[in-house]
């Protein structure tokens, strides 16, 4: 018999305008103690007099203590239900793209919360980010089988989120084989994927909008892409027409994948890497005399967490700073965040006091986000979190 999930009075509010979350203080412990749930276990969820509300799956021990997967209490946890979720986010992901390189699950936004699925061809790569979707592992493979029949099913469990649910990291190949090398294609462009030991599934689908505006800006252009990691940018950019490309990132084992997918696409004699910190780089770049035409800021979440707003700001300022300090008399400054706690209209003051602190005008002539196959559910603002701006930097 499923259990119940009873929400204090009044907590279901979220919940009745499309939120699928409840937090440990919203449950009723009297009435449903948490500590009488198992990590993952499937209940039925409540509102205080006794109406339900749905399917969820629930982690005693994390603050987000339940996720809602059905408004229908009818609905079974099990394979049907990823099969049918699964088509449902494969059919918008057709519609959008003629190649099969894309996010097909974006967790929340798909309604899957806690799941996050990355097609490369014939490769997927899932992450298993809760104790709920650690539980129905099974499942979810069953109905990848089911829907896309993939050659290679790789798990990436080795996310900060798991540790916060309690659970262990692990990366391993689920099912079938991995070939030797998992290629993709984004705005034209060939690129090899760590899909095993890159950075989350190995690849950010979600800049893709975002890239090919920059690809159409940089002919000719000198450009510095700094947080490179495998070369998104700065290969994009090279392919794109781009004179001069250095690609800047702290990880070794990525530039040799910037270098390997520069050669793909028969751009090694544009693009040149660098290894070090970032603020390093920019510093001793300045140091040097150089000047770029284009800069590139891609850098990973400065803040993860409420409390590192105030930090993260100041880091994002002056990252962005010695960034403009680099362009010559009328550059152009692609800078993003992906932190969901940078609200755009602060990354929007960051960059006003770059520009202001280097005495220079400034004009923003794009704004960008996720893109389609990293849909935002309306009700979850948690599900918007990628901020892009293209500026540009001159002089009177």
């Amino acid at each position: 018999m499923t259990q119940r999930l009873r929400l204090n009075k009044n907590a279901d509010r979220r919940l009745k305008a499309g939120h699928l979350w409840i937090y440990s203080n919203e449950v009723d412990i009297k009435e449903t103690p948490l500590k009488d749930f198992a990590a993952g276990e499937t209940a039925l969820v409540e509102a205080s007099n006794g109406r339900t509300l749905g399917v969820a799956y629930v982690n005693p021990h994390s603050l987000i203590c339940a996720r809602v997967m059905s408004r229908d209490p009818e609905m079974r946890l099990d394979r049907s239900l990823f099969v049918h979720r699964f088509n449902q986010a494969l059919a918008l992901r057709q519609r959008l793209f003629d190649q099969p390189f894309y996010r097909l699950i974006h967790g929340e936004g798909d309604l899957l919360p806690g799941l996050v699925i990355d097609r490369f061809g014939d490769v997927v790569v899932v992450q298993l980010n809760t104790a709920g979707m650690q539980v129905l592992a099974e499942d979810i493979v069953d109905a990848l089988e089911k829907v896309l029949k993939p050659s290679a099913i790789v798990f990436r469990n080795d996310t900060g989120g798991r540790r916060q649910e309690g659970l262990e990291a692990q990366v391993e190949v689920a099912k079938g084989t991995l070939p030797d090398e998992v290629l993709l294609e984004e705005n034209g462009v060939r690129f090899v994927v760590p899909v095993i030991d890159g950075q989350k599934t190995g690849w950010f689908f979600d800049h893709r909008v975002n890239r090919a505006w920059l690809n159409s800006q940089v002919a000719g252009k000198r450009v510095l892409d700094v947080f490179s990691y495998v070369g998104g940018w700065g290969v994009q950019a090279a392919a794109s027409g781009a004179s001069e490309v250095l690609c800047v990132d702290g990880s070794g084992p990525a530039l040799e994948q910037v270098a390997r997918n520069a050669e793909l696409n028969g751009v090694q004699e544009q693009v040149a890497i660098g290894e070090g910190d970032a603020f390093e780089a920019l510093a001793a770049l300045k140091a040097d005399g150089e000047q770029f035409d284009v800069v590139i800021l891609d850098p990973p979440a400065f803040i993860k967490k409420r409390k590192d707003i105030n930090n993260g700001e100041r880091a994002y300022a002056r990252l962005n700073r010695e960034a403009m300090r680099l362009l010559g008399r009328d550059g152009l400054l692609m800078t993003a965040s992906c932190s969901m706690h940078l609200a755009p209209e602060r990354l929007m003051d960051v960059v006003r006091g770059a520009v202001r602190h280097q005495d220079r005008h400034g004009q923003v002539i794009f704004q960008g986000h996720q893109g389609p196959d990293h849909p935002v559910h309306p009700a979850i603002p948690e599900t918007s979190y990628l901020k892009a701006l293209g500026v540009r930097v001159f002089r009177d």
